[in-house]
C-alpha cells in the first residue's frame, strides 16, 4: 500500500510518500480502507521529534481516518466489513499513524459515520471535535443561555467550539485575525465576531457579556491572562488546550476571587469510554448540519510534506494563511 512515513523525526521534508506492506487486523482491530485523513498540529510536533512516546519505525503521520471496513480483526465485535467509520487518537501513544491507503485500528477507537456525511468531513472533524466536546461539556460544563468566549474561532479546534457553543444555546463571541474569517466565524454561530487586529476585543466582549463570560477558550500557545481573566464571570470556567512550553504570567488573585477554575487537557488522554460518548453527540450534529467542517485546504496523500508544511506555517509561524483544517485523500 502507499503510505506518507518517516524513517527520522524532523522537517516536513523528512515525509517519505512511498510503499509498506499493508497490515493486517489482530485482536479487536479492524483493518480500514482510507477515504480521508486530516492534519493537527500535533502531527507535525510529532513528526519534528516532541519525545512523547517512543514512535514505531517505520511510523506512518496522521492522528484522524475516515473510511469503510475491510476487514476485521477475530476478537472484533463492533464492526463488520462494509461499515463506514471515522475515528482519531491514531499515530499516538505508540500507535501507527492514519496517512496510507489502509490502516489497521483497534475498534474501541472507531465510531460509526452517519450515513449523510462523506469521508472527508468525517475525518475534518475528528481530533478537532473530540477535542472541542470534552473541553466545553466533560470539563467545562457549558449550559444553554451561557456566554461562551472562543479566542480563535476558525481554527481548527475553533470552529468546532463555536458551532457547538451555538447548537447548546450558548451566546459564542470568537476572535479571528481578518475581515474575512469573521465573516466566517458568523456563519458557523457566532452572536458577536471580531477582527483583533484592527478591533477592539474588550469592548466587544463588555458589550455582550457586561457581567463576564461564562467559558473562555484559548486556541493559542501564549495566552494573555492578564487580559482574559479580566473577561470571566463569577465561576467563569477557563480551558487551555496549547501551549505546551508556555509560561506566561498568570493574574492569581483576580482569577481565584472570582471562584474561576482552569482546565487544561490533552485529548488523546481521554478514556475510550469518554470519546465514544462524545462521538454519539457530534455524530448527531454532523448528521442534522449543526456540526459542519471548515475545510481549508486539501492535498492527496503523495503531498502529505506539503500539508505538513502548511500546518507548521500557521501553528508556529503564525502564517494566516488557514482557515480550517486540511484534509488529504488517498
Amino acid at each position: 500500500m502507499k503510505a506518507a512515513f518517516i524513517n527520522d523525526t524532523g522537517a516536513p521534508d523528512k515525509i517519505i510518500y512511498g510503499d509498506l506492506p499493508t497490515p493486517e487486523p489482530v485482536g479487536t482491530q479492524v483493518l480500514i480502507k482510507v477515504g480521508a485523513v486530516s492534519v493537527n498540529p500535533i502531527d507535525t510536533y510529532i513528526r519534528n521529534g516532541a519525545n512523547y512516546w517512543e514512535l514505531p519505525k517505520p511510523y506512518i503521520v496522521g492522528s484522524d481516518v475516515a473510511g469503510t471496513v475491510s476487514a476485521v480483526g477475530p476478537e472484533a465485535t463492533r464492526f463488520k466489513v462494509g461499515d463506514r467509520v471515522w475515528g482519531t487518537n491514531q499515530g499516538l501513544v505508540g500507535r501507527q499513524g492514519t496517512f496510507s491507503e489502509f490502516c489497521a485500528v483497534d475498534e474501541c477507537w472507531l465510531y460509526p459515520t452517519p450515513d449523510n456525511v462523506s469521508d472527508e468531513s468525517a475525518a475534518a472533524v475528528a481530533l478537532v471535535a473530540m477535542t472541542a466536546y470534552l473541553g466545553l461539556f466533560r470539563d467545562a460544563n457549558l449550559r444553554e443561555g451561557e456566554t461562551l468566549f472562543v479566542n480563535g474561532g476558525t481554527g481548527g479546534v475553533g470552529s468546532m467550539v463555536v458551532q457547538m457553543g451555538n447548537a447548546t444555546g450558548a451566546r459564542v463571541i470568537a476572535t479571528c485575525g481578518s475581515d474575512e474569517k469573521v465573516e466566517i466565524a458568523k456563519e458557523l454561530g457566532a452572536d458577536v465576531a471580531v477582527n483583533y487586529k484592527t478591533e477592539n476585543v474588550s469592548e466587544a466582549v463588555s458589550a455582550l457579556a457586561p457581567d463576564g463570560v461564562n467559558v473562555l477558550w484559548e486556541t493559542t500557545r501564549e495566552p494573555d491572562f492578564e487580559t482574559l481573566v479580566g473577561y470571566l464571570a463569577e465561576r467563569g470556567r477557563f480551558v487551555l488546550m496549547a501551549g505546551r512550553d508556555a509560561k506566561p504570567p498568570f493574574p492569581v488573585g483576580p482569577f481565584y476571587v472570582k471562584g474561576c477554575t482552569l482546565h487544561g487537557f490533552v485529548m488523546f488522554k481521554a478514556t475510550p469510554d469518554e470519546q465514544r460518548k462524545a462521538s454519539e453527540t457530534i455524530n448527531r450534529w454532523l448528521s442534522q448540519g449543526a456540526l459542519r467542517p471548515c475545510i481549508s485546504h486539501r492535498f492527496t496523500l503523495e503531498d502529505a510534506a506539503k500539508a505538513h508544511q502548511l500546518q507548521e506555517d500557521n501553528t508556529l509561524g503564525r502564517a494566516g494563511t488557514t482557515a480550517g483544517k486540511i484534509v488529504l485523500t488517498p
